[in-house]
């Protein structure tokens, strides 16, 4: 079942999310969820648990449907992540589900190291690169209350109007 997407100025996604103490039925049941919302979404590649109305430090992740990226690492559920090390920069167009109206341009590392536990409690370090790399980052944003807007340029050159969506 596709959980509710919440919506810029919802204050969910403007507080930074709680850790994780424990993995349990009613945590899978989320990650569930939120794999599901995530897929029901046309060209979505990652979901924040605020943008589904919950402050746990949890985010799902999965490019490889997205006919533009690269083969990836497949789905990735990351729980507490951290990214802990960043290489390169590059500046990339992004969008995002609780802000539909809206893309912007904006600057991430090509490479990140992400230190997360995944749904089963397993802890792990990937290196991520390129579109991968970029949505580790804007999931991560979102688990410490940032946003794509927050990180974007200027709104005068570097923000735009969505066409469609």
């Amino acid at each position: 079942m596709a959980l509710a997407i919440r919506k810029f100025p919802d204050p969910i996604l403007k507080r930074p999310t709680r850790l994780i103490e424990r993995l349990d039925a009613p945590l899978a049941k989320l990650i569930e969820q939120m794999v599901a919302t995530m897929r029901a979404q046309n060209r979505c590649v990652g979901l924040a648990a605020p943008q589904v109305g919950s402050d746990l430090r949890l985010a799902v992740m999965d490019s490889s449907a997205n006919p533009k990226a690269p083969p990836g690492h497949g789905l990735l559920v990351l729980v507490n992540p951290q990214i802990i090390e960043v290489e390169g920069a590059s500046i990339q167009r992004e969008g995002c589900l609780s802000i539909p109206d809206f893309t912007g341009n904006v600057k991430r590392a090509t490479k990140v190291r992400v230190r997360a536990a995944d749904e089963f409690g397993s802890m792990r370090e990937l290196w991520l690169d390129g579109f991968e790399a970029i949505i580790a980052q804007h999931e991560v944003d979102h688990l410490d209350g940032k946003l794509f807007l927050d990180r974007a340029g200027s709104w005068g050159t570097d923000v735009f109007k969505r066409k469609n969506y």
